[in-house]
């Protein structure tokens, strides 16, 4: 089949499967850019202290979009082979492993918050303000995950409309909530979390009878071999979640660098990194969408619609992200003014969005190429790849650059590591694909 004929109907399936994650990451981006704009009229301290709990966040979300992607393949996986009632004590198991893992999690950042702020870098003005805000905030990002799981559950069934749905609806109304909370309340900083708490908690009011109605979800936990499934799953978890969770190992030490140039700095750049997230959000979805086409096509031993898929999705990214890039570089002041009421913290978020995003392709490419790679069952080369791109790519050039030109520097650092780390994957992968059509000549 040539490259014209196939490559149509691959797009085609690539929009189908992508468009529902589009709408729903974009809505969840969507509220994390509105916290951040209400709370920047706070003033600069809260604005820094929200800057400092993004690196935990992310610490967070590698632990639950890990078990998230062993949930989709071991359940899709067990329903495909007839077996609805393991499938369901499979969703169960999930629930209940997650909800346990997140809390240790939660717990163990509130009992040793003193001492990651200081080695984060925290002023100790700002400690005050930080213990206020991380209970709330915790509690927000446990109900946030536990609302993720529902949803993987809801996709590992083949429904993407609920989550999709839910997604908006829960960001619309953290988003309504806000000033609320935050200004007519005068509950200030906490306001934020609060706002997530009811908005992420009315969100599993709705998905957790849903997945229980249509039975799901069982408890019954000692029907099934838990040995076995927990083996199950964490074989696939475990490189997932270390894989998910070296950008917040990298956040963390990025902030740590960043600490060294002021408060300021520490909130326009935690601004910046809520606007990446922002501007990734199509990788995201494409992320969630990629694995499943390419699992049935490594299953049919197609491993030439494989390559035409990724390069058809690298194409798209790079183009996208370089728009993007652009787009934030022409808006650069405005977007600033936006922001933040304060002058210096104006001035470093307009420095930031005319370099970092200039980079975006590159960090694109690579995070596709990390999905790529577990998809096709090169779990460990998916776990280099992010690992390089942190040691060897990013925080290296982060550091170099800002020993070399200040603060400026430092982000001009941030924009050729994500180029390099993309050059990097996108190699890795080839090299990946070589083995296993050495691997399919052989069989």
């Amino acid at each position: 089949m040539t490259d014209t004929a196939s490559q149509p109907s691959l797009s085609r399936q690539l929009f189908t499967m992508t468009w529902p994650m589009l709408f729903g990451v974009l809505s969840l981006m969507t509220f994390q850019l509105a916290d951040s704009a209400f709370v920047g009229q706070l003033g600069r301290d809260p604005l820094a202290a929200l800057g400092f709990t993004l690196p935990m966040y992310q610490l967070v979300i590698g632990l639950q979009v890990g078990l998230g992607i062993a949930t989709t393949a071991i359940i899709s996986r067990t329903l495909g082979a007839g077996d609805s009632l393991r499938a369901e004590r499979l969703g169960g198991l999930v629930v209940a492993v997650g909800a346990i893992l997140i809390l240790v999690l939660c717990l163990l950042l509130w009992l040793l918050r003193a001492p990651v702020m200081t080695l984060l870098g925290a002023d100790a003005s700002l400690l005050p303000l930080i213990q206020s805000y991380w209970m709330p905030w915790l509690v927000s990002a446990w109900l946030g995950a536990m609302l993720y799981f529902g949803y993987s559950v809801c996709r590992s069934h083949g429904n993407t409309r609920l989550p999709g749905y839910m997604m908006v609806v829960s960001s619309l109304l953290n988003i309504g909530l806000d000033p609320l909370y935050i200004f007519v309340f005068g509950w200030g900083l906490p306001g934020a979390a609060l706002a997530s708490i009811t908005a992420f908690g009315i969100g599993c009011l709705v998905i957790y009878p849903k997945l229980l109605g249509w039975q799901w979800l069982r408890f019954d936990l000692l029907q099934l071999h838990l040995a076995t499934a927990l083996k199950q799953l964490g074989s696939i978890m475990a490189p997932a979640m270390v894989s998910q969770l070296m950008p917040a190992l990298s956040a963390m030490l990025a902030t740590a660098l960043v600490a060294g140039f002021g408060s300021a700095a520490v909130a326009a750049w935690g601004l910046g990194t809520r606007l990446d997230f922002f501007s990734i959000v199509v990788v995201l979805a494409l992320t969630m969408s990629l694995p499943p086409m390419i699992g049935r096509l490594l299953g049919a031993g197609d491993l030439e619609q494989i390559r035409q898929l990724v390069r058809l999705s690298v194409r798209f990214v790079m183009f996208w992200q370089l728009a993007i890039g652009l787009l934030w570089l022409l808006a650069s002041g405005l977007v600033s003014q936006l922001f933040s009421a304060d002058a210096t913290v104006r001035d470093v978020l307009e420095s930031y969005l005319v370099r970092v995003p200039l980079g975006y392709s590159g960090l694109g490419v690579c995070m596709l190429m990390v999905s790529v790679c577990n998809a096709l069952g090169l779990a460990m080369r998916a776990l280099l790849v992010s690992t390089l791109r942190l040691f060897l790519c990013f925080l290296p050039l982060l550091w170099l650059g800002g020993q070399w030109a200040g603060m400026n520097g430092l982000m001009i650092g941030a924009l050729l590591g994500n180029l390099c780390a993309g050059v990097m994957a996108y190699s890795f992968y080839r090299q990946g694909m070589q083995a296993l059509t050495l691997r399919s000549a052989e069989a």
